[in-house]
């Protein structure tokens, strides 16, 4: 699985959720302020502190299993204490949940509401003594692509498009929201239990599912706006135009977190 999570500075150990090396105690310069990560299978993500953050709370995962590449991301709520370590731990549970219901050969249908729910029980184990209060939140968005389409799933303001390489590009899901844009849905302790709503689609034509916060979609709404801020260079890889998306919300303001994760989608043979 790949989280993007950084490697210490000083010695190339890993870094603690609190910004530390385990094995050399250093404090890591900017820590989780930009964070990159392929698959090689055609998979890719940059999430990034954006330009008015102290820090970076959005958070994601790849992995892949057999012939279905999986994705998630999961954005910290601003409000929540520990916001950044929540979607760590949701991303990273959600994806592994996937990879092993898919490995099972549960229907992706089945898989997302699963990962959904596993990963709600342990953004929730995180909170002290269980209960609501001082309790870390987050939202959950997650993907599946293979031979016979994409699947994908959410709880919160997070959003999935479909781009294709041809013909008009679409939002796939809907975002848990209020009155002024508060967030009705999110993983932790004393939310409802998620009820992540799938969204599948067959295309006839390749392309791409894009995850991605709000931090993104905000800046570029329209699935014509996303697909304008990708490489016209169709060679160019995933992660390129990872960063293409992330470098477009940055220069319309940046005032966010920013995460852009693409997974391919082959044609419908």
């Amino acid at each position: 699985m790949r989280t993007g999570t950084p490697n210490c500075a000083v010695c190339g150990g890993t870094v603690a959720p609190d910004g530390r090396c385990w094995n050399c105690g250093a404090a890591q310069p900017a820590f989780r302020a930009r964070l990159e990560a392929a698959d090689g299978r055609g998979s890719a993500a940059v999430a990034d502190r954006g330009l008015r953050k102290a820090t970076n709370a959005d958070a994601f995962a790849l992995t892949a299993v057999g012939p279905w590449s999986v994705g998630v991301v999961c954005d910290g709520v601003s409000m929540a204490p520990r916001a950044d370590r929540a979607a760590q731990v949701a991303a990273e549970t959600g994806a592994a949940a996937l990879a092993a219901l898919l490995r099972e050969g549960a229907l992706p249908e089945t898989a997302l509401a699963e990962s959904a729910a596993r990963a709600a029980r342990a953004v929730a184990a995180l909170a002290p003594g269980g209960t609501a209060d001082n309790a870390p939140a987050c939202t959950y968005l997650a993907g599946i692509t293979g031979p016979a389409g994409l699947w994908c799933a959410g709880v919160g303001d997070s959003r999935a498009y479909w781009l294709p390489e041809h013909g008009p590009g679409r939002v796939l899901t809907e975002e848990d929201t209020g009155e002024l844009d508060a967030l009705t849905a999110w993983l932790g302790a004393g939310a409802e239990p998620p009820e992540a709503a799938v969204a599948s689609l067959r295309p006839s034509v390749p392309g791409r599912l894009l995850l991605c916060t709000d931090g993104l979609w905000r800046h570029l709404p329209h699935p014509d706006d996303l697909r304008a801020a990708l490489p016209r260079n169709r060679a160019a890889d995933q992660l390129a135009s990872a960063r293409g998306l992330v470098g477009r919300a940055l220069a319309a303001g940046g005032e966010d977190n920013i995460t852009a994760l693409l997974l391919t989608v082959p044609a419908d043979r």
